[in-house]
């Protein structure tokens, strides 16, 4: 050890992959199903039944208005010819309307008639004398019939009426204007917009049930291609993971099922890697399960106690190898099945990790007889990671670099920085990894033929996992400072995605 190893000592043992982490389980939501068919449905009806009320009200109103027209022009015609009947004689308004056209003038089988004729001054002059006068006469002109609503007795009443000048030179209404007016009750207007409402809401009734049938079998047909799809995906066997056929389908269902194809591919691609997992990992532990069968029994058919330790030996180390397969396939495991989104990832500074990473190999690298160092970058290097599998990532890197560099050789980490990216390196006296292996060694369970060193082949897996997992890039090279001292060695380069985040280093 040298003196950048200083402060390094005092770690017992070292690390050991951490347990497979598990997500807190999150709280079930409210299961709340909507109905496409009963919301389409209601978006559609609810409007329609809101609408025919006030279609029925509208109705109604066209339908007085209609009625109101002809009875109006009656009215109007019976003032003009009771206007005309009106003279001035010795000052004073008279009517001069015969008996007959008096009765004529009643004549209504349905309605109550009235009429009434008054003085310039108001005086009575003829007709119905209960027959209420307008108000604000200023306001109305002479010679043009009006009209308005009023009471007779009691009982609504609409009534036409008109100034009549009894002197033509004059130009103003008092007080030379007779008033002539001719009211009638509103029985046959009421019974008309009636059989109006009737003749147009009664087939309504016949129509609003038929439409709504309509809609119905419509909204039907057209969700029927849901319902297809719906059957073919249930008739799909258990296994069958292939892509669902989008040229049956409606256009607007068609990114529905891309998304179900985009699924469907990417859980294809995760079974297929647990079944490859399963399989590997199956290979890989028969060998040490294995070897310590064959140890065991060879122990117990031993009688020399010194045959019997050498088998115990060798059974510990068969189990202490199978122990760290299996925790690398743990820890294989937890990194592939961690989605990208899933990480919780929080601001490291990759100075303070890998320094502590380090001192945890500190005293495995004593019984490799391996001089292990660390470089600092000159300010923190911060990035926005995973603690927990940063970490584990450079443990790999360690361990894989103290595993094939032999005793009395040197493993350099070193942090570093540039403006756009931060690295991580991890340097070794080793033999080196020649250029055509280079693709192949983040391989799981790929072996460097000739190499004699002890290991599973998952180490450089795990890394790359992590790294792809954190948008970093590894890298391999040979030891650009190896061949000054004849020692080829490896350099692993990992590099984080820019900008890290620069900050004043932590005491």
């Amino acid at each position: 050890m040298n003196d950048r190893d200083a402060g390094l000592a005092g770690i017992n043992e070292p690390p050991q992959p951490a347990d497979l982490y598990l997500p807190p389980n999150p709280e079930p939501e409210e299961n709340i199903q909507h109905s496409l068919f009963g919301e389409i449905l209601d978006w559609m009806l609810a409007p329609l039944l809101l609408l025919w009320p006030m279609s029925i009200a509208i109705t109604y109103l066209v339908a007085k208005s209609i009625a109101n027209q002809p009875f109006d022009h009656a009215l109007e015609d019976s003032v003009t010819v009771l206007a005309q009947q009106v003279r001035e004689v010795d000052g004073k308004a008279v009517s001069r309307l015969p008996g007959t056209a008096r009765d004529i003038l009643r004549a209504d089988d349905v309605d109550n008639v009235y009429f009434q004729v008054t003085g310039p001054y108001k005086e009575y002059v003829d007709g119905d004398r209960e027959l209420p006068l307008p108000d604000n006469p200023d306001r109305y002109r002479t010679g043009t019939v009006h009209f308005r609503n009023d009471a007779m007795n009691g009982t609504q009443v609409r009534v036409a009426f008109s100034y009549v000048n009894l002197r033509p030179a004059a130009r103003n209404v008092e007080p030379h204007a007779a008033l002539v007016q001719v009211a009638e009750t509103l029985d046959k207007r009421a019974h008309l917009a009636n059989e109006i409402i009737k003749g147009v809401i009664l087939p309504q009734f016949i129509i609003l049930p038929i439409v709504l049938a309509l809609v119905w079998f419509a909204l039907a047909r057209g969700l029927s291609p849901l319902a297809e799809l719906q059957r073919r995906i249930r008739a799909r066997r258990p296994d069958d993971l292939s892509p669902i056929d989008a040229t049956q389908v409606p256009e607007e269902i068609s990114p529905l099922v891309g998304s179900l194809n985009d699924m469907l591919s990417r859980l294809s691609q995760t079974i297929d890697m647990q079944k490859r997992f399963i399989a590997d990992a199956a290979h890989q532990m028969k060998t040490p399960l294995a070897g310590m069968r064959m140890q065991s029994e060879l122990a117990l058919r031993q009688l020399d106690p010194d045959e019997i330790h050498r088998s115990l030996e060798q059974l510990a180390k068969s189990s202490e190898s199978a122990t760290r397969l299996v925790n690398q396939l743990l820890a294989l495991a937890r990194a592939e099945n961690q989605p990208h989104t899933g990480l919780a990832f929080e601001l490291v500074d990759l100075n303070v990790l890998a320094r502590d990473t380090v001192q945890d190999w500190v005293q495995a690298s004593f019984s490799y007889r391996i001089d292990l160092g660390f470089e600092a970058s000159d300010a923190g290097v911060a990035l926005e990671g995973n603690a927990m599998m940063l970490r584990e990532l450079l443990s790999n890197l360690i361990d894989n670099a103290l595993r094939y560099t032999p005793a009395g050789g040197s493993v350099t980490v070193r942090v570093r920085s540039n403006a756009q990216q931060a690295i991580l390196e991890v340097e070794d006296t080793g033999p080196g990894i020649a250029p055509a292996e280079r693709a192949h060694v983040f391989e799981r369970f790929y072996r460097i033929l000739g190499s004699s060193a002890s290991g599973s082949g998952l180490g450089l897996a795990i890394v790359r996992e992590i790294a792809q997992q954190h948008g970093a890039e590894v890298d391999v090279f040979s030891n650009p400072r190896g061949f000054a001292k004849k020692l080829p060695g490896s350099l692993f380069r990992v590099t984080f995605p820019p900008p890290p985040i620069i900050v004043e280093e932590s005491d």
